[in-house]
């Protein structure tokens, strides 16, 4: 299999980024899902691309390494979520330096990551959650499980270091009544789309500076990218393309912006569902320049 933009697949003591997949889309609510073969796809698409990044840096230049694919059982969720917690145990060189970097994969993967990094952090007041995405995904349950990607907020929000004071939802749009109550009920805060659009994008990434730094100066912040976030005419191969999101350029800003005011410890793309793009593969495309962009604010 190749890597994503061919990077070494070992990590050792100078490793800034540490690159995995979760090819797992069973708990997707669509059957035409195929995000699981997202990883795979990235990593080829990847081969293809520039060897700089948007503000000049050169890509073969990074400290990263591509630890490849955890192996799913799409019928077993409990099996996946410790497969997934004892993959990233055994990261040798994984430590408070280092920044890991997940591709999905459906929305639900980014629960025991997110879990596994939280449990890691010493001081968990610093902790904090921010999510791009069209969605809330905050139902208790879906068609009776807890484990979905409708639910991986609700999931999140569980832990017991996770609550309204440090998880945001940034660029809402399509939300269900259930959810609505839950999410009202909880005061979870999330931010619609619209209100980006009418407030632009230096004002929403002050709120999002505000709302995390009223508990740290310096927070511990986990990144969560759905796709979805974007606006279909950008990035139509994912499962729910609602109309109404965010441009590539404008998240690129909002991104690029935090990294200056957050020690970003971890980030994920995910919904990419490859079997949904068009034939240019612009979705594909436009989730591996996400990813390798987020990894060059960090860097720089």
């Amino acid at each position: 299999m190749k890597s994503f933009f061919d990077f070494k697949g070992q990590c050792d003591e100078n490793t800034e980024f540490i690159i995995f997949g979760i090819p797992w889309d069973s708990l997707s609510s669509l059957e035409n899902a195929d995000s699981a073969l997202t990883p795979k796809n990235l990593r080829e698409i990847s081969y293809e691309l520039a060897r700089t990044t948007e503000i000049g840096l050169d890509i073969t230049s990074f400290n990263a390494c591509d630890l490849g694919d955890i192996e799913i059982d799409s019928s077993d969720t409990s099996k996946n979520i410790k497969k997934i917690e004892e993959f990233l145990k055994k990261i040798e060189y994984f430590n408070k330096k280092v920044v890991l970097v997940m591709i999905g994969g459906d929305h639900f993967c980014t629960f025991p990551v997110v879990k596994f990094i939280g449990d890691m952090v010493e001081k968990k007041e610093d902790f904090g959650v921010l999510i791009f995405d069209a969605h809330v995904d905050f139902y208790d349950t879906w068609e009776g499980s807890k484990f979905s990607h409708t639910t991986v907020s609700h999931r999140l929000y569980d832990l017991e270091y996770i609550n309204n004071e440090n998880l945001f939802i940034v660029g809402t749009r399509d939300i269900d009544n259930i959810e609505l109550e839950n999410a009202k009920n909880e005061n979870l805060r999330y931010l619609n789309a619209y209100k980006i659009d009418e407030i632009g994008i230096q004002q929403t990434t002050t709120e999002i500076m505000q709302f995390f730094k009223k508990y740290s100066k310096k927070p511990k912040l986990y990144v969560s990218i759905d796709i979805d976030v974007l606006d279909p005419s950008i990035a139509p191969g994912t499962g729910y393309a609602i109309a109404g999101g965010i441009s590539y350029r404008n998240l690129w800003k909002i991104i690029r912006n935090l990294v200056k005011e957050f020690e970003i410890i971890g980030f994920d793309l995910v919904e990419v569902s490859p079997g949904l793009d068009l034939p240019n593969k612009m979705t594909q495309i436009c989730a591996t320049k996400l990813i390798v962009e987020f990894m060059s604010f960090i860097k720089s």
